[in-house]
């Protein structure tokens, strides 16, 4: 974690209402705060048609640039819920964690959001040949595998997928 510097403009995570992530951004920017929104080309289909539209990479979420001193201000922002963090303290985002979505965002190739999920995590297959299939997620250099316990036998099954197949449990 980043430690916080209070008269530093540092880049923070900002929840905000639903649906609110644009105008928040743009208040946020003519009140003089540096503020990001990444936003990603998606396809959007209606019963009658298909749409191609920009959505936000993180849904709910704004990145603001300023000096934590400023927080009060912030947080007085039309759709602004909190200053994310842990433990109930804000917690700067690094700058690069930030530069990266931008690298990639200009890089054009396909992206979008994904879960967030770690080695170990418990995983259900949503779709394809082992759909319904739970078990814990495993990184190889070669892939991602699924891995099935046998707890009575004390072994593992072990089975490369796709990670888009997964979802957490």
């Amino acid at each position: 974690m980043r430690e916080l510097c209070p008269d530093a403009p540092q880049w923070f995570a900002l929840s905000v209402k639903h649906q609110h992530e644009r105008p928040v951004d743009r208040i946020l920017s003519s009140g003089g705060v540096e503020s990001y929104l990444p936003l990603f080309r998606t396809r959007r289909r209606w019963s009658d048609r298909v749409k191609e539209t920009e959505s936000p990479l993180f849904p709910g979420y704004v990145f603001g640039r300023f000096p934590f001193r400023d927080r009060v201000r912030i947080l007085n922002t039309p759709g602004v819920g909190k200053i994310v963090g842990f433990a109930g303290k804000p917690v700067p985002v690094p700058d690069q964690e930030i530069e990266n979505i931008r690298v990639a965002l200009r890089s054009e190739l396909p992206l979008g959001p994904w879960p967030f999920m770690r080695p170990g995590d418990r995983v259900r297959v949503d779709h394809g040949p082992l759909r319904g299939v739970e078990g814990r997620l495993s990184r190889e250099k070669s892939g991602v595998r699924l891995v099935i316990d046998v707890e009575l036998l004390q072994r593992s099954v072990a089975i490369e997928v796709d990670s888009d197949m997964l979802a957490r449990i």
